[in-house]
């Protein structure tokens, strides 16, 4: 009876979650059509401007691991306070600002809050629902994320074509209005006291700034930085009495491996968000508007689908979601390898299938990975399961614009009959293989650990 009671508090919190979560992910993205104006008022260069959400990308994805770590020791109910609070503190700097350090500390603070979010996101579930009814939970969570997505480019254009780009800053106001529910519904626990090591976190928080930006910059200073840090991370979390990390959390296999298979899915996937607008851009010849166009339909069927696949998680178990939204994003990724050169309408077909394959296999991974740990760590464990994800879209994301500046004039796929876009054939038939490795990594996996169902 208590656990029935629990879910359904945690159905309600679910919900609320998911509207702050499209609320976090379109505050994400939201600046970035408006870049150029910010610039053209502020008298700024690209280089300056692209801080506005640069910045709130690195915070955002670390702030998901410091909060995961903070709420193995702290109440949640009053981390999300603080989070949505400096979330809001954040919106309304920038919505006063008259100068670019005004606009920079408005997004600084942003992201300071919105990254409780992610971690919640992932947290909740599993402290609410248990294992086998955890994937329609999970559902929610990518339902919050799809729709985020489809609204982040929709959004700005309309705020912009009636007001300017400051109003952007409000969207996130709209959480205040969730607290008072959060405030009710989350759990008043008394989570296990210990000391937070600030200097494991700060050394690990700066490794991973650096990587990012090591990443987008290639520059090799920052590459020396990161390594440096780094080390200091891993002597600081075999030697500190109560270390940031626990060094068992990654001797865990089940937990190490699924973070591998993550990161290299998270990526696979970002390919649909990022390579599908340049492809659409450079071979088809669609402006801007169009792109969007196209690849609404498929944000918005994911989105619509996502509960259903957490549905699907808890009926036939988490390895059928895995190989069924595999083979949904190995089939886009040949079909899109064929066929790079192909009608819009048809490309916006590709991608649907591969963005309901995105959004299931997030739903099983966070699912499969949260059962690899112990209550103790779940907080920390899904708050790097969270910031890999972001982590995984941003390398991604250079790797792939570097291998289109540098093109192809050799097709690899001989299916491709179109005389354009080699790169982008080349690109996906690429991911279509490593998708392959990753399905038989996961298989054998399984095959080990077949009693403990990851």
């Amino acid at each position: 009876m208590v656990n029935e009671v629990k879910q359904q508090t945690g159905e309600k919190l679910m919900r609320i979650l998911m509207f702050t979560l499209v609320l976090s992910v379109m505050s994400a993205t939201v600046f970035n059509i408006v870049l150029p104006d910010i610039a053209e008022d502020l008298d700024l260069s690209f280089a300056q401007v692209s801080w506005v959400s640069s910045a709130y990308m690195l915070i955002y994805g670390i702030g998901a691991v410091i909060y995961g770590k903070l709420a193995d020791n702290c109440k949640p109910k009053n981390l999300l306070t603080f989070g949505l609070i400096f979330f809001s503190l954040g919106s309304i700097v920038g919505l006063i600002a008259q100068v670019y350090w005004m606009v920079l500390l408005g997004r600084i603070l942003q992201a300071v809050g919105a990254s409780v979010i992610p971690a919640m996101a992932m947290i909740i579930p599993t402290r609410y629902f248990p294992p086998e009814r955890r994937g329609r939970a999970l559902g929610m969570v990518a339902v919050g994320l799809a729709l985020g997505r489809v609204l982040g480019p929709i959004v700005p254009v309309l705020i912009v074509s009636i007001a300017n780009w400051r109003w952007l800053f409000c969207l996130p106001l709209f959480t205040l209005f969730l607290l008072p529910f959060y405030r009710k519904y989350l759990e008043d626990e008394q989570r296990r006291r210990s000391k937070v090591d600030w200097i494991g976190g700060g050394l690990f928080a700066g490794a991973i700034a650096l990587l990012l930006l090591t990443v987008t910059k290639g520059e090799w200073m920052l590459a020396i930085g990161c390594l440096t840090l780094f080390v200091l991370f891993m002597v600081r979390i075999r030697s500190a009495a109560e270390p940031f990390f626990q060094a068992r959390l990654f001797q865990n296999k089940r937990y190490a491996l699924g973070l591998v298979i993550t990161f290299l899915v998270s990526g696979s996937s970002f390919s649909f968000v990022y390579l599908s607008p340049l492809l659409l851009s450079d071979v088809n010849h669609l402006d801007p508007q169009l792109i969007g166009m196209v690849m609404v339909p498929a944000a918005v069927i994911a989105a619509i689908l996502g509960k259903k696949g957490g549905e699907l998680a808890d009926v036939k178990g988490n390895p059928f979601l895995f190989y069924l939204s595999s083979v949904l994003m190995f089939i886009a990724f040949l079909l899109l390898s064929s066929f790079v050169g192909s009608s819009p309408v048809i490309i916006a077909v590709f991608l649907t299938i591969g963005d309901v394959g995105a959004a299931f296999i997030l739903i099983t991974l966070s699912n499969t990975i949260s059962q690899t740990l112990p209550n103790e760590q779940i907080g920390v464990g899904m708050g790097i399961f969270s910031m890999l994800n972001f982590m995984a879209g941003s390398v991604a994301g250079a790797v792939y614009g570097k291998v289109v500046d540098l093109g192809a004039v050799v097709n690899w796929n001989p299916a491709n009959l179109f005389s354009a876009g080699f790169v982008y054939s080349n690109i996906y038939l690429f991911l279509a293989l490593l998708l392959v490795s990753i399905i038989l990594l996961y298989y054998f996996q399984l095959q080990k650990a077949s009693s403990k169902h990851f």
